[in-house]
């Protein structure tokens, strides 16, 4: 592999250790051959990325890092491509994750406003750019040798060209903890509205040590953050209580802008000149260039596999009865169906829900998008039971499945899952609608 240690990649660097390792992209240690400069590469999959369907989000992350050269930003100095790989040189940032810190304990007042002030003028340079995180939080937050912050991590950005006709965001994203209630409602959502959010919740992590929305249940999480139910511990300032009530603000349309944080008092306290200049000097918004990330991405064209329908964790969310979503969707029929969640891949779950139907003599047909029935050999009261079973996919090692009664009498549907089916699929179950889940839920993304 031409990543691995020691080797040169694109007669240009020398490759060092993984750094890290996610699902479609492994991050690598470099060396700049020429310059001896220490930078880090990320190496995307592009088939992964092909079968995952993830083409738009690196075409629009590539977009992105050439719109946004901040001192407080991770730097993308260029972007390679082979046949079977993306490569991203970026800069290398010693000093790991702002969340390591945080983890450690709260910070000082001080040092809590220096990286506050920094992530809002490299948010503020983003937005005058038309560019919008929507994952703002510590773990996305990194720190240089010099204890500078530097905002990573742009997979789930958007550009203002991604806007709908009302102007307004459509894609629920985001870290469930850091998100903001218009997100969560799935309404159509300002992108610097809800970043603006987002950036209060760090605030009050930085100077708290703990997160201002936290409830052991899901759903009784989403509901504090809907209502903005909060309560500031007794060292923070009154000065930094007024601030973070107007940025946590449930009202989008009344919440305080950018500008506004950037004109407070106990922001500009200390506040570096330079950073002002530099955003001051930002340019409006420039037009989009997909040109590049075409030409990589397109290079020896793969076929998109078929794969389950994909949703988010908030539309996980907003198939629980457990929260009021302001009447956006219809109260589903609790006896005629049912939802659990699973860390398994959709093949393996596949798998289960296969044996199972066999074990059960149930015929199985598979349909497109992931849909599968399940019949009975027999007529009952009120015809031939059968069950529609759909894999949903969060990530590819996350899962939503709903079982649904298509036919037949619904008394023995209950009997048959409650009785036969849900003890057969316990081995791929993380949770039941309704019910704790076995472990912590992972934080998830779109």
């Amino acid at each position: 592999m031409v990543e691995q240690k020691g080797n040169i990649l694109m007669q240009k660097y020398e490759m060092g250790k993984m750094l890290g390792q996610g699902t479609f992209a492994k991050v690598y240690h470099a060396r700049n051959i020429q310059t001896s400069q220490s930078v880090a590469i990320k190496v995307t999959d592009k088939e992964k990325v092909l079968k995952g369907g993830l083409t738009d989000q690196i075409k629009r992350e590539i977009s992105v890092m050439k719109l946004v050269k901040h001192p407080n930003i991770v730097q993308t100095y260029e972007v390679m491509a082979t046949k079977t790989k993306i490569y991203f040189v970026l800069e290398h940032v010693k000093g790991g994750e702002l969340f390591n810190k945080v983890q450690r304990g709260r910070l000082k007042e001080d040092a809590a406003r220096k990286y506050f002030q920094q992530l809002i003028c490299a948010v503020d340079f983003c937005h005058s750019r038309g560019v919008y995180h929507r994952d703002l939080k510590p773990e996305n937050l990194l720190l240089d040798e010099h204890s500078n912050l530097k905002v990573s991590d742009f997979g789930l950005s958007t550009i203002s060209e991604c806007r709908r006709h009302d102007g307004m965001l459509h894609t629920s994203c985001g870290t469930p903890a850091y998100v903001a209630p218009e997100v969560i409602n799935r309404k159509g959502y300002d992108g610097a509205k809800a970043d603006i959010w987002s950036c209060g919740v760090i605030l009050f992590v930085l100077l708290a040590g703990q997160l201002p929305f936290h409830d052991k249940n899901l759903m009784n999480m989403y509901k504090k953050i809907g209502k903005a139910e909060f309560k500031c511990p007794s060292w923070f300032s009154t000065d930094i209580r007024r601030l973070l009530l107007r940025i946590l603000d449930p009202n989008p349309s009344t919440r305080i802008s950018i500008e506004k944080i950037m004109e407070n008092p106990w922001f500009r306290k200390g506040l570096d000149a330079k950073l002002l200049r530099y955003n001051l000097q930002a340019k409006d918004a420039v037009p989009v260039d997909m040109s590049l990330a075409s030409e990589a991405m397109m290079e020896g064209k793969l076929q998109e596999e078929k794969k389950p329908t994909n949703l988010n964790a908030f539309d996980i969310i907003s198939l629980s009865t457990g929260l009021d979503l302001s009447g956006l969707f219809e109260e589903p029929d609790k006896k005629s169906e049912s939802k659990f969640t699973s860390t398994s891949t959709a093949s393996t779950i596949l798998s289960k829900i296969e044996d199972t139907a066999k074990s059960l003599r149930l015929k199985l047909t598979k349909k497109d998008g992931g849909l599968l029935k399940m019949e009975g050999s027999k007529p009952g009261r009120k015809g031939v039971m059968s069950i529609d079973a759909e894999i949903f996919e969060v990530t590819p090692s996350f899962h939503l499945v709903e079982l649904k009664k298509a036919n037949g009498d619904t008394l023995e549907y209950q009997k048959v899952l409650n009785q036969e089916m849900r003890p057969a699929l316990k081995d791929i179950v993380w949770a039941w609608q309704g019910e704790q889940p076995k472990q912590p839920q992972p934080q998830q993304q779109c």
